[in-house]
């Protein structure tokens, strides 16, 4: 399958495994890179700058596909120098990045000059239009599906996909909702170039996150997902747990971050990944979880999914016309 995303970021399937907090290790890249997909590492797993630098190089050792390191800016609590991370990713000979959170117009200049390109996701077509001015080179647009942020407007990737690549002169992913075949096709007949997926990546074997997580995952359907920090207008749609129902409460009640923080705190969101124990903390999980039913390798991930896709777009679309 050839579209204007394989072609620009030379990759054989038009997936790419989103940055994750946690879970965007060289493992995981470099398994979906292998399999033909863009695997993404997340920089801010890593606590320290020369941290990255070490698991860009054991990437690299991985894999000699593409692949790319996400820079999420301005939603951690602590102070991060992303100089340095910059730094470290131009120097590491990265040539892919993936952007999310605020705009990433400070950093396109020294990105563009060490001649990186640049996939910023964002959940707006104002703020995908922002991003083209500055001159990014690929959208990746979240849909309210989404696992994470999926921000405050509540556009279903039904109208935001297509929204934006009418919108849009450079290739659009589709984010959000997203777990198979159907998914795939569908964003390409709504206009993408190709696709993000988050959760179904999550529930896979090369995933380093507890096989009770993915489990989990396994079991949910479409309404095993939660909408909080609504109120602080920071939306994050998470797993539907105990937490997850003690932050609504909180939040109904009139409760500031403060007092529901301890709950959603970073140590027991690292609890519940590594320990399984899906009460422990609060675990990011998008509602395309409903078409997760097994734990394959990447590799089968993606041959599934190009297969699927495939049927759909070659043979029963196509017989609707014959």
């Amino acid at each position: 399958m050839k579209t204007r995303l394989t072609e620009l970021l030379e990759i054989e399937a038009p997936i790419i495994c989103g940055g994750m907090m946690r879970v965007g290790t060289a493992d995981l890249a470099a398994a979906v890179s292998n399999a033909g997909g863009l695997g993404v590492m997340t920089a801010l797993t890593c606590k320290t700058a020369d941290g990255l630098r070490n698991e860009i190089a054991r990437c690299q050792s991985l894999t000699s596909k593409p692949f790319a390191v996400n820079l999420t800016v301005g939603v951690v609590a602590t102070p991060v120098d992303y100089g340095e991370y910059i730094r470290v990713i131009i120097e590491s000979g990265v040539k892919l990045v993936e952007t999310a959170g605020r705009s990433p117009e400070p950093f396109m200049e020294a990105f563009k000059a060490a001649g990186i390109k640049v996939i910023h996701k964002c959940v707006t077509v104002r703020h995908a239009l922002a991003a083209e001015r500055v001159g990014v080179d690929v959208i990746s647009i979240d849909g309210f599906e989404c696992a994470g942020h999926p921000g405050e407007q509540d556009i279903g990737g039904l109208v935001l996909f297509p929204a934006a690549a009418d919108a849009l002169t450079v290739p659009v992913v589709a984010s959000g909702g997203i777990g198979d075949g159907r998914g795939l096709a569908a964003a390409l007949v709504l206009g993408c170039d190709g696709v993000n997926m988050g959760t179904r990546f999550m529930a896979t074997k090369e995933a380093p996150i507890h096989q009770g997580i993915k489990d989990k995952i396994v079991e949910m359907d479409e309404t095993q997902t939660q909408l909080i920090f609504r109120s602080y207008r920071n939306t994050a749609r998470v797993y539907r747990n105990s937490i997850s129902e003690k932050v609504a409460q909180i939040e109904a009640a009139g409760g500031g971050f403060e007092e529901v923080h301890e709950y959603v705190s970073g140590t027991n969101q690292e609890k519940a990944w590594t320990t399984g124990d899906i009460e422990a903390g609060m675990v990011t999980a998008g509602l395309s979880g409903a078409f997760v039913h097994d734990v394959p390798t990447c590799q089968e991930v993606i041959d599934t999914i190009m297969a699927d896709a495939k049927a759909i777009l070659t043979g029963r679309v196509a017989a609707m016309f014959a």
